[in-house]
């Protein structure tokens, strides 16, 4: 449910999200914080930082608006996701957010994008167009899914209760539609144990960009400490695509163990911007679970303090 504040505090919060000379840490907590207040001057402040020359920020922003539901931001979510000048993880993103969304109105728009020249952007779009067909389905009534404890409007949704063994050899049988790999994916997700998260980590080993990248998400959502050899393999790849170490990077930064802090200092100067602000952001991340801090996203709690 959106919080109600003042709005000024929100112009502020937003001002420092659109701040380039604020660390990316900053801004990071600034986005959370217009997420979290939902409200629709919340979703117009995240939506002014698609000019940002950072496409680890717009792409964060753009899953932001997807989280949200709210059918306002479709607009510049399908600005973004035709604009071929933006980076394909921040297109991608946009994609995505729009499966998220779940309005059947987009449908056409993200059948078109499911041919584009990016296959992650492609691959993203057939999925958004899956999810949204299973979501109006009469299928998606009947099925008994397992809860996701993570609160979070995933692309795919879980599959019906299967063995891990099974869920396994279904998440890397790459034969297999990725809608339903990805289904395979959040059903060992949600089971959040060591067996599910190492299962999960084999899949960092797949052929799909887009695939490898999400493993590294819902590892990071995990925050077990099992797979960390096999996302630091992926993040020290200087032949890994940016778009998965960035992601293996913030997974890190969410298992937050004295070794993925060393590992992620030590890719603060590595000379893609993606991963160098992702490490940033990780260790800021680090710091936060390993504080007494009440909420990561505490830029309204900040504003309300500055006169």
């Amino acid at each position: 449910m959106p919080i109600t504040v003042e709005d000024d505090v929100i112009v502020r919060v937003k001002n420092v999200l659109i701040d380039q000379q604020r660390p990316m840490k900053e801004r990071f907590r600034a986005l959370f914080t217009l997420k979290n207040l939902g409200s629709e001057k919340a979703i117009a402040g995240i939506s002014e930082c698609f000019s940002d020359p950072s496409a680890l920020l717009k792409h964060e922003c753009a899953y932001c608006l997807g989280q949200l539901k709210d059918t306002s931001a479709i607009p510049i979510l399908s600005s973004v996701l035709k604009d071929t000048c933006q980076d394909e993880m921040v297109r991608h993103e946009a994609g995505e957010a729009l499966g998220a969304i779940g309005s059947t109105e987009v449908i056409d728009l993200l059948k078109e994008y499911s041919k584009d020249s990016s296959v992650a952007v492609a691959e993203t779009c057939q999925l958004a167009v899956e999810r949204i067909q299973w979501l109006h389905s009469e299928k998606s009534k009947q099925e008994i899914l397992s809860e996701n404890p993570y609160c979070s409007v995933d692309p795919a949704p879980p599959c019906e209760e299967s063995s891990v063994n099974e869920l396994k050899a279904t998440l890397l049988d790459e034969t297999l539609p990725l809608f339903k790999r990805y289904r395979a994916m959040f059903s060992l997700r949600n089971r959040g144990d060591d067996e599910s998260a190492l299962s999960l980590a084999e899949g960092l080993k797949c052929k799909s960009a887009l695939f490898r990248h999400e493993i590294a998400y819902v590892l990071g959502q995990m925050a077990n400490k099992s797979p960390v050899e096999q996302l630091k393999v992926n993040l020290q790849d200087e032949n890994e695509v940016p778009m998965v170490r960035h992601e293996c990077a913030e997974a890190l930064g969410a298992i937050a163990t004295d070794e993925c802090m060393q590992l992620l200092q030590n890719y603060l100067k590595d000379r893609e911007i993606v991963v160098k602000e992702s490490c940033e952001v990780a260790l800021d991340m680090c710091d936060y679970n390993k504080s007494d801090e009440f909420q990561y996203a505490d830029g309204l709690n900040k504003q309300q303090f500055n006169t």
